[in-house]
């Protein structure tokens, strides 16, 4: 299943500037028996998207599935810090293969440096017992809208987060429950809600949309464990980065349509934090469940202050 070409950017032709379509972007070229290309995507700096090297990996790694399985699982890993300047190639090797499952290890590298390394696990569809958590917040897209373009206009934190235009060019449409808790830079409860979307829709292949929940699953994560110490992800006072990053898929998403991604941060502590977060469509139902550790070093007088046992 080859969703893009790697050599073709996809920029939209609309007029938007930065925005790009997205599948074209995480689909991926086979180089060889075993190995396939990803091409590059948009970046906010140097530093390669881990959502895209989650997506693009998943994938490559679909293209050696021939028996219908879906991907139900991943885990990876961030070795390095990968180039947003430079394709990603991607070696897939096929560990377990059976009736109903088949597991398959993704390696990618910009040269000769390893960067990126996941497993990602695959099932037939079967009939089993089902229950699931209830969405823990209103399931109202509208309200959420009318909220941020209020806090827009009369919150004082709008004029000094840069990052509210900067994602306005980004191919995953955001709408947070709470844009004091996303934007804002005071203490927090360390937990947030999304609603997000491709802005620019794309079919309903189960693979593609499966990546696509893949890519934004990394967007507006880490910061959960941040929220109550009072910095962001850009802030000088914190080295932060993704380590790890872990999707369930309980069911296949529509990511031409509306899904609330709701998440909470339980713990942080050894310049580590940890994230969950649950992935729910506009009825409510529960599509993903993701978990990422993140980095979080202090600096500075921030680490100064630490040491000596006051707040930051």
């Amino acid at each position: 299943m080859k969703v893009g070409h790697c050599s073709n950017i996809g920029y939209a032709e609309d007029g938007r500037g930065l925005i790009i379509h997205l599948p074209t972007i995480l689909g991926v070229e086979q180089i060889a028996a075993d190995a396939y290309e990803g091409g590059i995507g948009p970046a906010i700096g140097p530093r390669l998207f881990g959502g895209q090297a989650i997506a693009q990996g998943l994938l490559a790694a679909c293209e050696a599935e021939s028996e219908g399985r879906l991907p139900h699982s991943l885990h990876a890993y961030f070795l390095k810090a990968g180039s947003s300047a430079h394709p990603v190639r991607y070696r897939v090797t096929t560990l377990s293969e059976g009736r109903s499952f088949a597991t398959r290890r993704v390696e990618g590298s910009q040269g000769d440096t390893l960067i990126f390394s996941m497993i990602a696990s695959f099932h037939v569809t079967e009939q089993g017992f089902t229950h699931s958590a209830s969405a823990p917040a209103d399931m109202d897209v509208s309200a959420a809208l009318d909220a941020l373009e209020s806090w827009r206009r009369h919150n004082s934190e709008a004029s000094s987060s840069p990052i509210i235009d900067r994602l306005q060019n980004r191919p995953i449409e955001i709408v947070p429950l709470d844009p004091g808790s996303l934007f804002g830079a005071r203490s927090r409860e360390p937990k947030t809600g999304v609603w997000m979307r491709l802005r620019d829709t794309a079919g309903t292949d189960p693979l593609l949309q499966r990546a696509l929940l893949a890519y934004a699953s990394d967007m507006m994560f880490l910061r959960n464990a941040m929220l109550p110490h009072a910095v962001r992800p850009g802030s000088t006072s914190v080295q932060a980065a993704s380590l790890d990053h872990a999707i369930w898929f309980h069911e296949t998403p529509d990511f031409n349509q509306w899904h609330l991604f709701a998440t909470d941060s339980p713990w942080a502590g050894h310049a580590r934090g940890l994230n969950h977060g649950h992935f729910f469509d506009e009825t409510g139902r529960m599509v993903a469940t993701v978990s990422q550790e993140s980095l979080m070093r202090p600096k500075g007088d921030v680490l100064d202050r630490l040491r000596e046992g006051k707040t930051p």
